[in-house]
């Protein structure tokens, strides 16, 4: 049992459930947005308020077209969303935060053929010239 509470209270099983559940409410609110305001502005423009109800029929089966472009709809209103609004600030925060590590420089170059030479050595091993 000792195993089983170490397992779940790890941080990050704790921080991928926070963001299950925050992704579930953003789908049902990115889903509503579409459903509620998109799908009706394109239905203005178009003149069908409702893409659900379309289907065809083709031997007796009938093919519900409508729903898929609902589902569609909103699977490109989400990933816009997700990108824009997450992806694309998170991006933005972490390169103003980041700093490059100072360089720790171990090597030099020889002043007559340019070869990388150890910064304590005395003479290039390539071309033998003195370094002063």
């Amino acid at each position: 049992m000792k195993d089983f509470k170490a397992f779940l209270l790890r941080g990050n099983l704790v921080d991928m459930a926070v963001g299950v559940v925050i992704g579930v409410a953003l789908a049902a609110v990115i889903t509503a947005l579409v459903t509620d305001l998109i799908t009706p502005l394109i239905a203005a423009i178009g003149g069908k308020p409702d893409f659900s109800s379309l289907s065809f029929t083709v031997n007796r089966s009938h093919f519900l077209y409508g729903a898929f472009v609902n589902a569609l709809l909103a699977f490109v209103v989400i990933a816009a969303v997700v990108f824009f609004l997450v992806i694309k600030p998170v991006n933005a925060l972490m390169a103003r935060r980041r700093t490059d590590p100072p360089l720790d420089e171990t090597t030099q170059k020889c002043p007559e053929c340019l070869s990388e030479i150890p910064i304590g050595a005395h003479r290039c091993a390539f071309c033998t010239a003195t370094l002063g």
